[in-house]
């Protein structure tokens, strides 16, 4: 069976991933250097076919051990956003990018590299605001301009795969409560209230649990997967703040929302954006955005908005 290396594999996406590509069978390396102090993998810690390494993907001597002997690497780990950029851009800039761009110069063309990129590079699309992979890209963030340049690299290697993602929601056991989803659904459900800029801004969703199936789809179905580019997103959930806002409060009644006219948000994204390419290749959502707020808001309780952020 097929090694996977799994960089930042402890964190927001990677500790849903993880699980599931050991219940197929897969042997996996998580790299990760723990740096959210998290826990995350602990419920797996019995399975044979795990192998956790403490260790940053900066350290290139360590790096190259693992890729060696890797089959598949799927590169998560990153400073993830746009504030975690802006907050500490020269870490954002070395494992973002240069770690990466590393990383791409090491491996073999007989090495397959999955990796997620962004949708947020998009900027605001066209004149309607559409977009899909054939789109210009205008990235509007450090974290958006590093992954442009990371994924134009990426496109070269002779089996790669780029998956521009949608804003990820949902819940995982390394949780992030500063995506727009889940940080409506933890206000919603803490304070019942919240002030949002420019409501009419539209972007794209999609659940963890989709990402984590688009990734198992492209290492079970290399041949119409490899040397593409794909948005992964749920095409239902093309909306705006103001639209999510009304869809939490159907479920928390409670919930007040407010548009300010006199604030700006600092991410400017504003775009709708295609899925059909990758949904031509069988991806099918399971999760709806609905569901995932039902989700969000039966969990959400639980946690300490200190504890699970990336700012």
């Amino acid at each position: 069976m097929e090694r996977i290396l799994v960089t930042g594999g402890a964190g927001y996406i990677g500790s849903v991933l993880v699980p599931e590509l050991l219940s197929k069978g897969y042997r996996v390396t998580v790299l990760d250097n723990f740096m959210y102090k998290q826990t995350s993998l602990a419920g797996i810690s019995r399975e044979k076919n795990l192998e956790i390494v403490f260790g940053d993907v900066r350290d290139s001597n360590l790096m190259k051990k693992h890729l060696g002997k890797s089959d598949v690497v799927v590169p998560l780990a990153a400073i993830v956003g746009a504030p975690a950029c802006d907050k500490d851009p020269f870490q954002a800039e070395t494992i973002n990018k240069n770690a990466i761009l590393w990383m791409l110069n090491e491996l073999s063309s007989n090495q397959r590299i999955i990796m997620p990129t962004t949708n947020s590079a998009y900027g605001s699309g066209d004149k309607d605001n559409f977009c899909d992979e054939n789109s210009p890209l205008n990235p509007l963030s450090l974290y958006a301009r590093d992954k442009v340049i990371v994924e134009e690299e990426l496109m070269n290697h002779a089996n790669a795969t780029s998956f521009r993602l949608a804003t990820v929601f949902g819940i995982s056991p390394r949780m992030r409560l500063d995506l727009l989803v889940n940080n409506f659904a933890f206000r919603a459900v803490t304070d019942g209230f919240i002030v949002i800029f420019e409501g009419n801004f539209k972007r794209n969703y999609i659940h963890i649990a989709d990402v984590v199936q688009a990734f198992m789809l492209s290492i079970e179905n290399t041949k119409n997967l490899t040397g593409q580019v794909f948005n992964v997103g749920l095409s239902s959930a093309n909306i705006s703040k103001l639209e999510l806002c009304k869809k939490i409060k159907e479920i928390v009644p409670k919930f007040t929302y407010l548009e300010s006219e006199l604030g700006r948000d600092p991410d400017q994204r504003n775009y709708i954006v295609s899925n059909a390419k990758i949904e031509k290749v069988g991806f099918r959502p399971v999760m709806q955005l609905e569901d995932g707020l039902q989700e969000l808001v039966k969990m959400l309780p639980m946690y300490n908005q200190k504890l699970f952020g990336n700012v």
